[in-house]
């Protein structure tokens, strides 16, 4: 059962969607902010459930004030395509307050050269803002480069885990 649930933060209202797992948690399939480039929003069948997001939602609040620099959440693993998710497991290792280029990126998935453009295009569909931290990669000149809901949240997002220079 797909559910979701809105919950307020720095960056805006942000859109959260699970799946139902065992235990009554929830497997986080989407975390999406306003007027994010390939924002997910809210289908016919959905229910909007918030009490299954306490725990997301606790963790958001934890990062967003500084105390929390790592999320322990269960995250759905069906979305995207192999290669997709071998670039998002690379963002999950990327450690709080530093960045990497997409070049490294493409390094350690085994795709340099001229995986670089794909590996930018896989990390552009990472449906879990935030919390798979997409917002550490950088151009390789050390200059900010894409994000989906807007270079001014990365920036922010950056600013909070101490990464800018």
């Amino acid at each position: 059962m797909t559910v979701y649930a809105y919950v307020d933060g720095p960056l805006g209202e942000m859109l959260l969607v699970g799946q139902l797992a065992g235990g009554g948690r929830v497997a986080l399939r989407s975390l999406s902010l306003p007027g994010q480039k390939g924002a997910v929003g809210v289908e016919d069948g959905w229910t909007l459930t918030p009490e299954a997001f306490a725990d997301v939602a606790g963790q958001l609040g934890e990062y967003f004030a500084g105390r929390r620099d790592r999320f322990d959440l269960p995250l759905a693993t069906d979305a995207g395509t192999d290669f997709q998710r071998r670039v998002w497991q690379a963002l999950e290792e990327i450690p709080y307050g530093t960045t990497v280029s997409y070049g490294e990126i493409a390094r350690r998935i085994g795709s340099a050269g001229a995986g670089v453009r794909a590996v930018g295009t896989a990390i552009g569909r990472n449906p879990l803002l935030v919390v798979r931290p997409c917002h550490r990669v950088i151009g390789a000149d050390g200059n900010l480069r894409g994000y989906a809901a807007g270079l001014e949240r990365k920036e922010r997002l950056l600013g909070l885990e101490g990464a800018l220079g």
